[in-house]
């Protein structure tokens, strides 16, 4: 190679190292504005919550009314705030319902319709539907479904089972319908990682004499690692932040109180309790910080 061509080539990857003054300063503001959003809608807030967790603060007037009370607002939440106990079941509850229930169903669903049946694509839309519906229009479709007077469920079953308004069952009925719309989503994950699968995965288990099941569990199901991470932090976070649907069918209460619904009823209620309420938050903050570091976790270990 001559000494002229060696030196254009040094030529070109000089210039291609370089960055104009005008390229550095779209770059610093492309790494800038995302970050002041970040700090500015989630960090901030996360921290300010936290604070005024340890504070007694009605929300109303200066700065200088916040008075710093210590742990209190915690102390009387575990010993002289009756709610709180029943809320934390509830969520775990709904938890173990999302968990146990609900994306094994969506998982099963998208088996069946990576098998490419017939009418497959009306199914994936049919169960995909509710996810792209709000939370809040979830619960008035099932109010109709469970109407105590005109429901479908009880003129179907012959009865008269007031599903929303008995203590000892609204939250089944809720866990149910927002079930609904929990299983679609966890379908539409786990399928489309079901179609990513190299289908030489599958040929090579089934020459080894390998059942569909075994090959699922055996050699699928180790495969979408990935896809199950993000569906258990999913599950994981939807238990937790459980809101806009039992807040439409009575805002949390007589049975469906959820520490989502609390915090609400203490931020925003009639008596406006910002410490109080933030000490939920904090509460439920912490859960879930929980789950999400380990979850970061494996993921970096992995990468």
């Amino acid at each position: 190679m001559s000494t002229t061509t060696k030196n254009v080539r040094r030529g070109e990857a000089r210039s291609g190292l370089r960055i104009r003054p005008q390229d550095k300063l779209i770059l610093l503001l492309m790494g800038l504005l995302p970050t002041l959003l970040v700090l500015g809608l989630v960090w901030f807030p996360a921290l300010a919550t936290v604070v005024l967790s340890f504070t007694r603060w009605d929300g109303i007037g200066d700065l200088s009314d916040i008075k710093f009370i210590g742990a209190q607002n915690y102390v009387d939440l575990a010993t002289i705030y009756p709610p709180f106990w029943p809320a934390l079941t509830h969520n775990v509850l709904w938890l173990a319902g999302l968990f146990l229930v609900f994306t094994p169903l969506g998982m099963f669903l998208a088996i069946l319709l990576d098998k490419e049946i017939r009418g497959t694509y009306f199914y994936q839309t049919a169960y995909y539907l509710p996810v792209v519906l709000s939370a809040a229009l979830v619960g008035f479709i099932w109010q109709l479904m469970y109407s105590r007077d005109q429901g479908f469920l009880n003129w179907m079953l012959g009865t008269s089972i007031d599903w929303y308004g008995d203590s000892q069952i609204n939250l089944w009925a809720a866990m149910v319908a927002n079930g609904w719309r929990h299983t679609g989503y966890i379908m539409l994950l786990y399928l489309s990682g079901l179609k990513g699968i190299d289908p030489g995965l599958r040929e090579a288990a089934s020459l080894d004499g390998a059942g569909q099941v075994r090959t699922y569990w055996n050699v699928i199901f180790p495969v979408l690692r990935p896809v199950n991470i993000i569906v258990l932090t999913i599950t994981f976070i939807e238990g937790l932040r459980a809101f806009d649907l039992v807040w439409v069918i009575n805002r949390g209460r007589n049975g469906l109180e959820l520490i989502s619904t609390l915090v609400t009823a203490n931020v925003v209620g009639e008596a406006s309790r910002i410490g109080f309420g933030s000490a939920l938050a904090t509460i439920m903050l912490l859960i879930s910080s929980v789950f999400i570091v380990l979850q970061l976790r494996v993921t970096m270990k992995e990468d």
